[in-house]
């Protein structure tokens, strides 16, 4: 099925008014699929070109068992490759950021060029018919929008441009190309299954009962859509009343204009978020981004930072301050209602729960997930050996 198929399978879904069953929470033999058929096609953030900015700089993300690295080659093009030494599959490096001239093995001292070719390999004439050429290190799918660099380990998908373009031109006055990083990618593990974290990143109904400072900053403002790949949610700030916190009075007051901003964003906080695990949190003082990655059935390591535009107004240091200690607050009321909903899944006696007509990403999210994997559609997990049919043309 391809990407055109999948949009137009979802827009006709005949399950459209429920959530997806329980069981695709923490079924293991659902997670396996759902890495293969969802994951494995998904483009996955690695980070900003401007924490590249040298030749031989490198970045790595490690992916549902995949470790990938980029790296800014002597042309100053960004390309990315499977982290495995093509000899006898050892890392090549270390950690999640660094510089090399060369990227050496450490185990046998193969030697690959920055634009991952093989150009050193010790005692290479007892290796018989060996071709360098032919032993390059993997190549692994690369774009870049906006400044991000994503990367992808099997087609299937549109490009990222493609797929975020009904939101790109409201994004283009924000300038994400020129930003940097605020510090380093943080990861924290979630004892959550990773669509519990998007389904509730995009959940509408549950802003006003159960995060009372954003019902304070948006009232009625906060709407969403679903468009294709993505989804917008947020709105324009309404004027903090008295009865704000003290974060969300000195926020309003403290922001000064940014002035490559149109006025009527420069109160507004919004938010897209990328099928299927990558959303961006956009801000007039900064973004920020996160990436929900499956690390088992029931648990998620959730990958954040920020970036912005470098600017050394106090007023400004202030605000983003601040803007942190608001969303602070939200992410520990988030996590508490995700952990509920998570330990509510493993009851018999929930199944699937209906959707109102204004849980459109809701909708949308779950409509994708069902035209990719059929059985989603089902209110108990089927026989076990389900999943071999769609395994067993998938790579590992």
């Amino acid at each position: 099925m391809n990407a055109a198929q999948i949009l137009a399978a979802a827009q006709a879904d005949p399950d459209a008014g429920w959530s997806l069953p329980a069981w695709l929470y923490h079924d293991p033999e659902w997670f396996a699929v759902e890495r293969a058929l969802i994951m494995r096609p998904s483009w996955q953030i690695v980070c900003h070109e401007s924490e590249l900015p040298q030749p031989g700089d490198w970045h790595t993300l490690d992916f549902i068992g995949e470790s990938i690295i980029v790296v800014r080659g002597e042309d100053g093009a960004c390309r990315a490759f499977t982290n495995v030494c093509r000899h006898r599959g050892s890392r090549l490096v270390d950690g999640d950021r660094g510089c090399a001239k060369k990227l050496v093995c450490p185990y046998h001292a193969w030697v690959y060029e920055l634009d991952g070719r093989l150009t050193g390999v010790p005692l290479k004439s007892s290796y018989p018919d060996f071709a360098l050429a032919e032993h390059g290190l993997a190549k692994v799918d690369l774009e870049i929008w906006r400044g991000f660099i994503f990367v992808r380990l099997a087609p299937g998908l549109p490009p990222v441009a493609e797929m975020l373009a009904p939101f790109d031109a409201a994004v283009a006055p924000y300038r994400f190309e020129a930003m940097q990083p605020l510090g380093p990618v943080r990861e924290r593990p979630r004892s959550v299954n990773w669509k519990n974290l998007c389904d509730n990143y995009s959940d509408n109904l549950h802003i006003m009962p159960a995060h009372p400072g954003l019902k304070r900053l948006f009232g009625a403002n906060y709407t969403t859509e679903a468009v294709g790949w993505a989804d917008r949610l947020g709105g324009p700030l309404l004027e903090v009343a008295s009865a704000g916190s003290w974060s969300e009075r000195a926020y309003a007051r403290l922001l000064p204009e940014v002035a490559h901003l149109p006025a009527e964003r420069q109160q507004h906080w919004w938010y897209i978020k990328m099928w299927p695990n990558i959303a961006f949190d956009i801000y007039p003082d900064q973004i920020d981004f996160m990436q929900f990655i499956p690390s088992g059935p029931g648990t998620t390591r959730l990958r954040e930072t920020s970036y912005a535009l470098p600017d050394g107004r106090r007023a400004m240091r202030a605000a983003r301050y601040l803007n942190g200690r608001i969303n602070r607050l939200v992410n520990a009321e988030d996590t508490v209602l995700v952990g509920r909903v998570q330990d509510g899944m493993a009851s018999a006696s929930f199944s699937v729960g209906p959707l109102s007509d204004t849980e459109v990403c809701l909708r949308s999210f779950a409509a994708k997930v069902r035209a990719l994997v059929p059985e989603a559609r089902l209110h108990t997990p089927p026989a076990p050996g389900w999943s071999r049919r769609h395994l067993q043309t998938v790579p590992a």
